[in-house]
């Protein structure tokens, strides 16, 4: 039956393989480095519900006997909210938890509403101190991460990215100035960041990162420089990026920095199923459906269908229209996918022309 290619039926009714490992025990090995892992990702009320109900139900469909923990960070209320940021409908959280998601709470203390980019940074300090890899919400498991070669001692992120930052000016600071201005502010050496291969003042020459994914052997470690690196950046940054735009770049600025300090950097060729054929970050679902893989939109469909599941995401209009209407095979006819547009805003206009840009 197609949905066996997926994974078995089992876990509360939901149509999702039930965990390899009950939840408690003793966990085994994964991945090509023989550690266990916990994976985190940040939700809360509105569209990132619905995608923390994907990225757990490909998690669970695709990796049934994963032997980490799934956390859903999630923001509490406080004063940099001005509205309570958690999912309040029980049978989302209901949901979650059936799929092997443990909520983890965590406080808003520099960031909040103002910049939600900012959950990310806080949320590592609620994590239990084991390796973890954090994931954008809106990312679908499609293959088993137990083939990716994780070096938790060398942390490294997604190099799925544009050159959206720095900005420069035609009379400003050029990339080597501003990056080197950065490493310099932190007292970490700067050359050998650098990938020789590119020409200078190109952006790909300088470490940049999507945050889209990013590891380490200690949440607790990475988080505490992560969050001084990204305040100190926001708050006292260095000259060169006084007229440099921050929102929504400050995690991804901050990044290459922390990694970088820890001993970290490019990514390598063992990593290649983040971002390939083990995890795809699609960002928004008309986006999967213009460019991702067949695999992908397979899984999206196929870990969407259950009763119980679509009943809960039909709230999003995005799902409702994209996924159980049909439209995004629309999209998906609008594109080549190997020969897409060199620019996703190009792809994005294309979309908002058909109506059918949907969030």
């Amino acid at each position: 039956m197609a949905e066996n290619r997926v994974g078995r039926t089992g876990a509360a009714g939901t149509g999702i393989p039930a965990r390899g490992q009950a939840e408690g025990a003793a966990a085994g090995p994964v991945g090509d480095s023989g550690t266990v892992f916990n994976i985190v990702i940040v939700a809360q009320a509105g569209r990132l519900q619905h995608e923390a109900l994907l990225f757990a139900a490909s998690l669970r469909a695709t990796n049934p006997d994963f032997s980490g923990r799934l956390f859903i960070a999630e923001p509490q209320p406080g004063p940099l909210w001005p509205q309570d940021p958690r999912i309040a409908d029980p049978q989302t959280r209901e949901m979650l938890i059936a799929l092997g998601a443990t909520f983890l709470p965590f406080e808003s203390r520099h960031f909040g509403a103002a910049y939600p980019y900012g959950n990310k940074i806080e949320a590592l300090s609620a994590l239990p101190d084991a390796p973890f890899v954090f994931f954008d919400t809106d990312t679908l498991v499609t293959g088993e991460l137990g083939r990716v070669g994780f070096d938790f001692d060398r942390p490294s992120a997604s190099m799925r990215r544009e050159g959206t930052w720095p900005e420069i000016a035609l009379y400003g600071p050029g990339y080597t100035a501003t990056w080197k201005s950065l490493y310099d502010r932190f007292g970490l050496e700067f050359e050998s960041t650098l990938d020789l291969g590119q020409p200078d003042e190109y952006w790909e020459r300088y470490l940049y990162f999507n945050a889209g994914w990013f590891f380490h052997r200690s949440p607790a470690a990475f988080g505490k420089r992560f969050l001084e690196t990204a305040l100190a950046i926001r708050d006292d940054g260095p000259e060169e990026i006084v007229c440099q735009p921050l929102d929504p770049w400050l995690d991804q600025v901050a990044l290459p920095l922390v990694i970088h300090g820890l001993g970290g950097g490019r990514p390598g060729p063992e990593l290649a199923g983040l971002d390939g054929d083990v995890t795809c970050h699609y960002r928004l679902l008309p986006l999967l459906y213009a460019r991702e893989s067949d695999r992908v939109v397979e899984v999206l469909e196929q870990v969407s269908a259950p009763n119980p599941i679509k009943k809960l995401l039909r709230g999003s209009e995005a799902m409702r229209k994209l996924v159980y209407q049909g439209k995004g095979a629309r999209v998906r006819a609008m594109f080549d996918r190997d020969d897409l547009p060199r620019r996703e805003q190009m792809i994005r206009n294309a979309i908002k022309r058909e109506k059918l840009w949907l969030r």
